[in-house]
């Protein structure tokens, strides 16, 4: 417990830290408000989040620690979201310091609820699915989970995930990093593709399950 306490804190300290960099360097100033209000809606949540899943769910806890892909398809999906969270906030930084963007305060407080809705989401899928891992695999003894939210999408996780980062540029009041986060959506179909593979292969029932819950992460659009 020790060992996976002290790699949870490094994770998110490591976080913290890369987030802020790069946010509050390229906006050249601390005194950058949506660079602060991010960080509160993202990082107040996710300490909680990883103190519940410590004392109730240290297994899952663990799962969502360990970022190695085994699957090669995966690691270029990997590679291609750092690529967009880098960007993306470096330019909302960049955005602020030259006022590139100026996004109305009501756009900024419906983003910011959007991405708390996002994580209460993340919260309700991560409750229902213990089998919640970080990397696409097929854990032993896995079952198909299809109650719950898994009952209206295939992948609520990715919902979630949806909602947390096409809200985020916003939150951080730049346009132009919205229109660079817009690849998500085509990262997920590109992950999505590979991971429905891995599960109909390994994980009994899933074929069954895809043809029970036709929608993957939008119900009645996709």
């Amino acid at each position: 417990m020790k060992k996976l306490l002290l790699k949870a804190i490094i994770k998110f300290l490591s976080g913290v830290l890369a987030v802020g960099l790069f946010l509050f360097l390229p906006a050249g100033t601390w005194y950058y408000p949506n660079g602060w209000l991010f960080c509160a809606l993202l990082f107040v949540p996710m300490l909680f989040t990883g103190i519940w899943l410590f004392l109730k769910e240290p297994d899952l806890l663990s799962k969502r620690l360990n970022s190695k892909e085994q699957e090669s398809e995966q690691k270029w999906v990997i590679a291609l979201s750092s690529l967009m969270f880098v960007g993306g906030f470096v330019l909302c930084g960049l955005a602020f310091r030259f006022g590139w963007s100026h996004l109305p305060v009501a756009v900024v407080a419906v983003a910011a609820i959007v991405m708390l809705a996002g994580y209460m989401l993340y919260a309700f899928v991560m409750k229902q699915n213990a089998y919640l891992s970080r990397t696409v695999e097929v854990q032993e003894n896995q079952k198909v989970i299809s109650t719950g939210l898994y009952g209206i999408v295939r992948h609520p996780m990715y919902t979630a995930t949806l909602l947390l980062f096409l809200s985020m540029p916003l939150v951080l009041g730049s346009f132009y990093a919205f229109l660079l986060f817009l690849i998500y959506p085509f990262v997920l179909v590109k992950r999505i593709k590979n991971e429905e593979a891995v599960l109909e292969k390994g994980l009994q029932g899933y074929t069954a399950y895809k043809q029970k819950v036709k929608y993957k992460i939008i119900p009645f659009i996709w």
